[in-house]
């Protein structure tokens, strides 16, 4: 029968795995919407009415954007396990986590503001009509660098994420030797 314990390693190495593929994966995407996107040789101009046909860019920022939400999501869940205590029956009582609350309020702040980013220019990057464009019947280009910045911010989401990972697991373990130590000088 496989111990808690190994199973608990088992664990976290999904969780560092599917945390990371999701994490890169989605800042790949990123850069490559970048290069995807409408430049301004696919505007077409009837007058005052414009034309921007669709870029693979939507599709590649609502990728993005699923992965990235994945990455966060999972992420913040299971570090949020990391922080209960499960002694003396109270499941709830939660412990100080300070670094690594920091860094796991610091991700999602990256999350949100990249989110914004990649689904304002991936709206963008749709199909706009003649006379509807992309607001008030006007063609909108993403800017250069908004994907980029976008894949930066997923990075440091990741990042944040796995070093709040990180010092929740070493914090458990070393609240772990404590007590241990602490039985072995009682006996």
């Amino acid at each position: 029968m496989i111990s808690m314990e190994r199973l608990n390693q088992y664990s976290s190495a999904l969780f560092f795995s599917i945390i990371t593929a999701a994490g890169l994966l989605s800042s790949a995407l990123c850069l490559a919407a970048e290069f995807n996107k409408s430049k301004k040789d696919d505007l077409r101009l009837d007058g005052k009415l414009c034309y921007l046909p669709r870029s693979a860019a939507f599709e590649l920022g609502i990728t993005a954007l699923i992965c990235l939400s994945v990455t966060q999501i999972i992420g913040s869940l299971y570090i949020c396990t990391k922080f209960r205590s499960t002694e003396h029956g109270k499941f709830f009582e939660v412990r100080k986590p300070t670094v690594s609350c920091s860094l796991l309020i610091f991700s999602w702040i990256s999350f949100g503001i990249a989110v914004i980013l990649i689904s304002g220019a991936s709206s963008m990057s749709q199909s706009q009509p003649f006379g509807e464009g992309w607001l008030d019947g006007e063609c909108y280009l993403v800017k250069d660098g908004v994907y980029v910045g976008s894949a930066i911010l997923a990075l440091l989401a990741l990042g944040s994420t796995l070093g709040s990972y990180a010092i929740s697991i070493s914090q458990s373990q070393a609240e772990e030797n404590r007590k241990v130590h602490a039985q072995v000088d009682d006996k």
